[in-house]
């Protein structure tokens, strides 16, 4: 049995959706207690941030979900053009064009730079996430 303190401390589950309610791959961007979070549906699983990007705090969950761009070098170190990535989605920041990746939430080039991660997790066919404990973006 937990005491009052230990209860305390919980930060509150929130049930979104239903994991079919949700494309693939795909994001929902909800409000909850005056947070916002982003939760994508990438490849089956289930990833959440709070829409905050760490740069100048733009809404970096409802940026373009585009693949990550790479440059394709042929024969002789020559470019071969960009090509995009079969594994890599990432989530565009739409103020600055910050990019981070969908899965692990960090920024592509400066690993520094991360959206906040929120718990996600599925029970069946619910969706749930846990809200943090605090807001603002995580550097």
């Amino acid at each position: 049995m937990l005491g009052p303190e230990t209860r305390a401390c919980q930060m509150p589950e929130v049930k979104i959706g239903a994991t079919s309610s949700f494309e693939d791959p795909g994001r929902r961007v909800v409000d909850v207690a005056g947070v916002q979070i982003g939760v994508f549906r990438l490849d089956g699983e289930f990833y959440a941030y709070e829409n905050r990007c760490p740069h100048l705090g733009g809404p970096a969950c409802q940026g373009k979900m585009l693949p990550l761009v790479l440059e394709d070098v042929g024969e002789g170190g020559k470019s071969a053009g960009r090509v995009f990535s079969k594994d890599q989605l990432n989530i565009i920041c739409p103020w600055h064009g910050f990019e981070f990746d969908i899965r692990t939430g960090q920024h592509v080039v400066v690993s520094t730079y991360r959206l906040r991660p929120v718990k996600v997790r599925t029970d069946g066919n619910d969706v749930f996430i846990t809200l943090p404990r605090t807001s603002g973006a995580a550097r």
